[in-house]
């Protein structure tokens, strides 16, 4: 996978990240043939019909709004964008002006960062590395300091899998779709490992600091 900047914008499979200037930018889809990894990214933060799409590659340059990124790294559960100017490196830096979430789309500066300030507050909401984050099923939302919101969708024990949605801003952040077992998920820059699926819930072991 490579190494990921550590100041990168973090775009989850599934969902999207606004960006300065207005724009933002969605982790569609994903193409691997086991020496190669592709991803499919799509114009704007939430899904619209007729959106221009990207197939691209580690090193790949997109312009979005007329702001220039290159992608730095593809995961199954993320793809990581850098910012090219130093404007919107700045930008994505920017201390919020609370810590405290307020709800809807006012939350816009705590869930699309890369303030070492607000991802610390993010990441101390979960539990710590090595420790479960239990999630039930049937609709139930999770709700974690700094906005974000976790639901699991389904599970389906016939097939071992679970599917797990995130919201932040009143935008679609993550749509993990067929999770397995032993698969890598993350939100707000913190990733797990699904480790255990029953019929009402789904449980996530930490695995970054």
């Amino acid at each position: 996978m490579g190494e990921a900047p550590r100041d990168g914008v973090h775009v989850l499979r599934g969902g999207g990240f606004r960006l300065p200037g207005g724009g933002g930018v969605q982790y569609a889809g994903a193409r691997a043939d086991g020496t190669t990894r592709e991803a499919v990214l799509r114009d704007g933060d939430r899904y619209e019909a007729g959106r221009r799409e990207w197939a691209v590659k580690p090193g790949t340059r997109v312009t979005v709004s007329g702001h220039a990124y290159t992608v730095r790294q593809i995961c199954s559960y993320r793809v990581v964008l850098e910012p090219e100017s130093a404007e919107d490196e700045a930008a994505l830096a920017a201390p919020p002006e609370s810590l405290e979430p307020v709800g809807g789309t006012a939350d816009a500066r705590l869930c699309f960062t890369t303030n070492k300030d607000v991802l610390a507050a993010a990441a101390a909401g979960f539990p710590a590395k090595g420790k479960k984050l239990p999630l039930v099923g049937n609709g139930g939302v999770q709700r974690f300091p700094t906005g974000l919101s976790i639901t699991v969708s389904n599970v389906d024990t016939a097939t071992d899998t679970v599917g797990i949605d995130a919201n932040c801003a009143a935008i679609p952040v993550a749509g993990y779709k067929g999770v397995r077992v032993g698969e890598t998920v993350e939100f707000a820059g913190v990733q797990f490992e699904v480790s255990a699926l029953t019929e009402q819930a789904a449980e996530l072991t930490r695995t970054s600091a």
